[in-house]
């Protein structure tokens, strides 16, 4: 088991082979109902960009997700994964919840997404972590995000702009939670495989 800093990754599996993953708009346990869509908006995006595997969204309100019955923030059975993976007709799922967000008088942000395989109901890749405005810490990783992000002197301004604009917050969060989801690595270095012509 690989766990470090609020996140978990499968050793066992290979991100790279998974194939296709429905997202399932995050539930919420916040007292702002929009905010989980936004966020599921913005995390798809980030996840998008890595170019991992095919990935689509699921609403809450789907017909397809509604018949199935099923409780956002819990664990499945077999039988039940099974119907999801039928159902949805993809390999994974990745579920999750808002599990705090406030907008003033600093921005917070609490997020806890799984990634489970629907073929063994083996959890691939995990994330619980709490960003929040006020924090050190925070304030660092978002000083860090737009160093890498951007190269020309508005970083200081961007760095601002994203303690105070939900949308840039939501963006910086779901890039780090993004960053966190990685292919499987063999002696510290990422597997590339290189395809010749013939």
């Amino acid at each position: 088991m690989q766990v470090m800093d609020g996140c978990y990754i499968n050793p066992n599996k290979n991100i790279s082979e998974i194939g296709r993953v429905a997202i399932v708009e995050l539930a919420n346990d916040s007292g702002y109902p929009q905010i989980s869509t936004d966020l599921t908006d913005a995390l798809y995006q980030s996840l998008q960009k890595k170019q991992l595997f095919s990935l689509n969204i699921i609403r809450q309100n789907d017909p397809a997700w509604q018949s199935l019955q099923l409780d956002l923030d819990s664990t499945y059975t077999l039988e039940q994964l099974f119907a999801i993976r039928k159902t949805l007709k993809r390999d994974a799922i990745l579920i999750g919840t808002v599990t705090k967000y406030t907008p003033y008088p600093h921005m917070a942000i609490g997020l806890r997404v799984r990634l489970v395989d629907l073929k063994d109901g083996e959890l691939i890749w995990g994330v619980e972590r709490i960003w929040d405005c006020s924090d050190k810490v925070t304030e660092y990783q978002i000083e860090n995000y737009y160093k890498r992000q951007i190269r020309s002197g508005f970083a200081p301004l961007r760095e601002q702009l994203a303690i105070m604009s939900q949308r840039k917050f939501l963006e910086f969060i779901t890039y780090e939670t993004a960053e966190t989801l990685r292919p499987r690595t063999w002696n510290n270095q990422p597997i590339t495989i290189v395809l010749k012509k013939r």
